[in-house]
């Protein structure tokens, strides 16, 4: 849990529980945006106000991690709930070892332990809103359907591409039974998702302040969106050396699609996962790549549902030879995906649970919390990320970076490295600038420095975004984007 992604969202929604726009010390300090920048202008994620109303019970970035457990939990029932319309022409019991086992892959699956892993996201939002809204169209509920896919599309900006997707095909399996009701939903949402992220993307965002093209991250396809259509349109095989190389990319599409016995291949409902998966592997940007983020949440809900869908198709077929049943068939292969979901979320980490030192935080950061609790309510910290999440509800915090800005105090720890730095020298470094420059060492326990400015002695470098400051983006260290799993 730390500062980048927990913290962030902890200034955002405290800003929605006092009425104000969503803004984080945390991310407009770290990439310079100008001050009181709002982070609608960064993604736009407004069903994130949903949850001011827990602030008002409990002023605390913990409670972002209870809401998020909530919400991947409330996905269980709706996950059984699709299992058993995929199988409702099935025996009972059938369909009830359907909907259980569907249910416990989709609550042990690895995407979801990744993402509490790294702390909280608006993915916490994405996951239940896609699996209501396709329960919702396999029970032919079009109006809930349509409803669950507006919600979605206010989760982030890319989420209408996913929702258009749904709504064509709803479309489809509507034209094949024919319901023209379903037929007409479909086509809506099929227009309207594309169209709201369009203009969120092009007019809100811009109109919240976002820079243009700060998060463009397709170089290789082109400087920008237009260059990059004309690339491809005039050189489309551009698109598969983009999308297959370096090979990490192609691992992730193994492994993503290998969990699951490769059954959401066998489904339309995997048209959904095309622009989310897409915007990874044409992304130049190497977090994009591995499957240890919270990312790979997004797809969890259209990665099961496809994945039940197959299943009833081969629970259905009846292969020639021997006269063998369509049930056997799918069983196999339903045991299969269960297995090696269940590996995979066993090797992902939920096997260190196991052990009792996986329960215990490290020295380091035993020293860091009670660190923290020597800086006095209300001043101003740059703090190690791990550390920043325990102080932004009592004190105006930012992560400490590579520049100085002139804090109060300063928290970081000198022996192991702490993003965003790209090396422990680099810590080592800052530390002694500062304690050459007004600050006095006041607490020191392994590796766990805390120091408090004394003088107002300028530090050399200092700064803190103006009004005029450019954002910057991200500096992504050398050795991401290498391993599949590298944390």
């Amino acid at each position: 849990m730390t500062g980048f992604d927990l913290g962030i969202f902890d200034q955002a929604i405290r800003s929605y529980a006092h009425f104000e726009l969503p803004r984080s010390p945390i991310k407009n300090v770290h990439h310079e945006f100008p001050p009181g920048f709002s982070l609608l202008g960064d993604h736009f994620s407004p069903v994130l106000a949903l949850l001011a109303p827990l602030y008002w019970v409990w002023d605390d970035p913990r409670m972002l991690i209870i809401a998020q457990a909530g919400l991947f939990a409330l996905g269980v029932p709706v996950v059984r709930s699709i299992a058993r319309h995929c199988f409702a022409d099935a025996t009972p019991s059938v369909a009830r070892r359907a909907a259980d086992g569907a249910g416990l892959v989709y609550a042990l699956g690895w995407p979801l332990l990744n993402a509490s892993y790294t702390g909280f996201h608006e993915v916490a939002f994405a996951v239940p809103l896609t699996l209501l809204m396709l329960e919702r169209g396999l029970a032919r509920r079009y109006g809930l359907a349509a409803l669950w896919a507006a919600l979605l599309c206010m989760v982030k900006e890319d989420m209408g591409l996913v929702a258009g997707l749904f709504g064509l095909v709803l479309a489809i399996r509507a034209h094949r039974s024919d319901h023209r009701t379903g037929r007409t939903v479909g086509i809506a949402v099929m227009a309207a998702g594309p169209l709201i992220s369009a203009v969120v993307i092009t007019w809100f965002l811009p109109a919240m302040g976002s820079p243009a093209g700060y998060y463009w991250s397709y170089d290789r396809l082109g400087a920008g969106p237009g260059d990059a259509l004309r690339h491809i349109l005039t050189e489309p095989w551009v698109v598969l050396q983009v999308a297959f190389t370096p090979a990490i990319k192609l691992a992730m599409l193994a492994w993503l699609l290998g969990t699951l016995a490769l059954l959401p291949l066998g489904s339309l409902t995997m048209l959904l996962a095309a622009p989310l998966l897409a915007e990874r592997i044409l992304s130049d940007n190497p977090n994009h790549w591995p499957v240890i983020n919270h990312y790979d949440a997004f797809l969890w809900p259209i990665l099961i549902t496809a994945s039940l869908e197959t299943l009833v198709r081969l629970h259905r077929s009846r292969p020639a030879r021997r006269g063998a049943r369509g049930g056997r068939l799918s069983m196999r292969w339903a045991v299969v995906a269960v297995t090696l979901s269940s590996a995979a979320a066993v090797f992902l980490g939920l096997g260190i649970l196991a052990y009792p030192d996986s329960w215990r935080p490290s020295a380091d950061k035993r020293a860091l919390a009670e660190a923290a609790e020597r800086i006095p309510d209300g001043a101003t910290v740059e703090a190690d990320n791990v550390i920043a999440p325990r102080l932004t509800s009592r004190a105006d915090v930012v992560i400490v970076d590579g520049i100085p800005r002139g804090a109060d105090w300063v928290l970081m720890r000198e022996k192991e490295r702490a993003f965003p730095f790209a090396a422990v020298a680099e810590q080592r470094d800052r530390i002694s600038l500062l304690l050459a420059h007004g600050y006095q060492d006041v607490w020191r326990r392994d590796g766990a420095v805390l120091l408090h400015r004394v003088r107002p002695v300028p530090v050399p470098g200092m700064s803190r975004p103006g009004p005029g400051s450019s954002p910057v983006r991200e500096q992504v260290p050398s050795d991401v984007g290498r391993n599949l799993f590298q944390r």
